[in-house]
């Protein structure tokens, strides 16, 4: 009789567990969906407090300290995961519940026991808050150097 219940069990979590499996792999890694170039969904986190979470939370080693650089830019072509707080905060969450059984990026886990809704929604204000903002090139010394050196003849 003591199998009949786990059997029970295991069929019950099978139920449960392939079908949100099977959702999951069927919905695009996020670095893959259309970027959106431009934000306009509220914000009401705290940027002051997202910009320590942004820093404590190493976010910057890999997005850099304004969104534009490293090894994952997101400025200026926004990916979907940030295009609201909500979808923001069903990434990181997503990643939490999903990324052990299928890891799409190197991106670390946040579930809501290490960084609180709340807490996200302060991280996402603060990204809100990056611009886009590349200099002239003519404010770029070495530039300016390689492009002078580009118009001299060649010699051998």
């Amino acid at each position: 009789m003591s199998a009949k219940p786990s059997l029970l069990m295991f069929v019950a979590a099978a139920v449960l567990i392939v079908p949100a499996a099977i959702r999951a792999q069927a919905t695009p890694p996020a670095q893959n969906r259309k970027p959106v170039t431009t934000l306009t969904s509220p914000v009401t986190g705290n940027a002051v407090a997202g910009k320590t979470l942004y820093y404590d939370h190493a976010c910057y080693s890999c997005h850099g300290f304004n969104g534009e650089t490293g090894a994952r830019p997101f400025v200026p072509n926004w990916p979907a995961n940030l295009a609201t707080e909500r979808s923001f905060i069903a990434f990181l969450r997503g990643r939490a519940n999903v990324a052990p059984v299928q890891p799409s990026t190197a991106m670390p886990n946040y579930p809501a026991e290490s960084l609180s809704d709340a807490q996200a929604r302060d991280v996402y204000a603060y990204i809100r808050s990056f611009k886009s903002a590349p200099p002239s090139i003519e404010k770029i010394p070495v530039m300016n150097q390689i492009l002078a050196a580009a118009k001299k003849p060649y010699k051998q």
